[in-house]
């Protein structure tokens, strides 16, 4: 079976089906049909990538059989070829679900690029239904996505770390998901029936924090007009998650120590000791080793919240992940904003690999949100995306796109030479001047497989 893209021609004219199979048939894997039925008939048994066809034809025209492609589990992507007279009729068929139209005569340049188009994103298509089994299936942990070595590591900590009781340090740069760790933490603890309370440290003024952490007595301050539990003891039988722990002061720092180690302490103004059987999770975006260091943070408290540690890895360092959260936002940011699906293409997905993304998950979330927001059209594409994305991003994203070309055509002259020479992979490595052995390797890297292959 060909690897190469397939193309069905559909129009009742001889001479314009002859003359596109044989400007298409060096690259492509070309068929014809007469009329709209036959096409119907022929896609029984085969199928194709595109549909190109005729809008006029006697029989089962070219609306009509798009209508019919259209309502297939597996539906080819169809352009339509139009005089200059049904053009409003053509792009009435777009709105209805056609890719585009053409014009006759027909332009083989125009044509040539429309197809390059249309099968970038029918590839990138399937490469997002592929994502999306994915999530679906999971292809994380707990609300967490990524696929990345780097992610594989931290689902690996968590999974270990989850069931003990052991207070977890982590570490990473603003906006790349500590929080959502924390939560999958104690979803995967015995504790996961009891609160989780988060508190972000650095929010709040060093007397308010206390107060918040630890609660007040009545009348311990100005403004206590009764007594207030703090997030201690709201969280006593599930996890506090503290995050930018490495902000607060040093007096704050010796009431935490005393909690990790004896599990009770004092509300603010009060006498009464209370007791809390609470896991401790902190998070912070600071070097603590450092701080340490300058002494600006206990050592003891450190060791005491580095029993476990985990570092979460920045976007740039998760290759692969962006593809993949990017869709996911597509379609989650479409939904709770009341957009309607909507893909992206090639192109800007180049982009959004290529940009180094200083504020992570969260910068890269926030950009999927503005895009569907503001993006118009079914298909999101490079100018959609913020000045300053496609700015960062530099000629980087060029040179992934046309590294991937270069990678397709390589790929392309592989298969052409194990075709020419009926998969003797001896005489395709003489023709393409590279060895046997090389020629194996490639074949694993791009899948490509000849008969006799296990």
């Amino acid at each position: 079976m060909s690897s190469r893209p397939v193309i069905l021609i559909v129009d009742d004219e001889k001479n314009t089906r002859e003359g596109l199979v044989r400007a298409l048939r060096g690259e492509y894997a070309v068929a014809e049909a007469e009329n709209g039925q036959r096409a119907l008939e022929w896609l029984e048994t085969h199928a194709a990538d595109v549909v190109l066809t005729d809008l006029r034809m006697p029989g089962l025209d070219g609306m009509a059989l798009l209508s019919r492609l259209l309502g297939r589990d597996s539906k080819p992507t169809v352009i339509l070829l139009t005089a200059y007279g049904s053009v409003e009729t053509a792009v009435e068929a777009m709105k209805r679900g056609a890719y585009d139209f053409l014009t006759k005569p027909v332009n083989l340049d125009r044509l040539d690029l429309l197809l390059r188009r249309a099968l970038g994103e029918r590839q990138l298509g399937a490469e997002n239904r592929r994502l999306k089994a994915q999530l679906d299936s999971k292809y994380g942990f707990e609300n967490i996505i990524g696929t990345s070595p780097a992610m594989q590591e931290v689902f690996e900590t968590i999974r270990q770390a989850a069931p003990t009781r052991a207070t977890v340090l982590i570490q990473g740069e603003s906006g790349t998901g500590k929080e959502l760790v924390a939560r999958a933490l104690h979803q995967c603890s015995p504790r996961r029936d009891g609160p989780f309370v988060p508190v972000h440290c650095a929010a709040l003024a060093p007397t308010l924090l206390e107060s918040e952490l630890f609660g007040h007595e009545k009348g311990a301050f100005t403004g206590a007009l009764e007594r207030r539990r703090g997030r201690f003891e709201l969280a006593d039988g599930g996890t506090l998650f503290l995050d930018e722990i490495g902000e607060i002061d040093a007096a704050l720092q010796v009431k935490i120590l005393r909690v990790l180690e004896e599990r009770k302490f004092e509300r603010v103004g009060g006498t009464e000791t209370v007791s809390v059987d609470v896991r401790l999770v902190a998070a912070t975006n600071r070097d603590l080793r450092a701080r340490v260091a300058e002494g600006s943070f206990r050592e003891d408290l450190f060791y005491r919240l580095h029993v476990v540690n985990l570092t979460l890895p920045p976007l740039r360092a998760r290759d692969g992940d962006v593809v993949l959260l990017a869709q996911h936002y597509l379609k989650t940011l479409a939904e709770e904003n009341g957009k309607p699906p909507v893909a992206i293409s090639p192109e800007a997905m180049d982009v959004l690999q290529a940009y180094p993304w200083p504020g992570n998950v969260r910068e890269l979330r926030n950009v999927i949100e503005r895009m569907v927001v503001l993006g118009s059209g079914e298909r999101l594409v490079a100018a959609d995306l913020p000045a300053a994305v496609r700015d960062g991003a530099g000629g980087l994203a060029l040179a992934s796109r046309a590294g991937r070309v270069l990678r397709d055509a390589e790929r392309q002259l592989i298969a052409e030479a194990l075709r020419r020479h009926r998969n003797n992979r001896t005489k395709a490595a003489q023709d393409l001047g590279i060895s046997r052995r090389t020629l194996h390797r490639k074949l694993n890297e791009f899948g490509l497989r000849a008969p006799g292959d296990a």
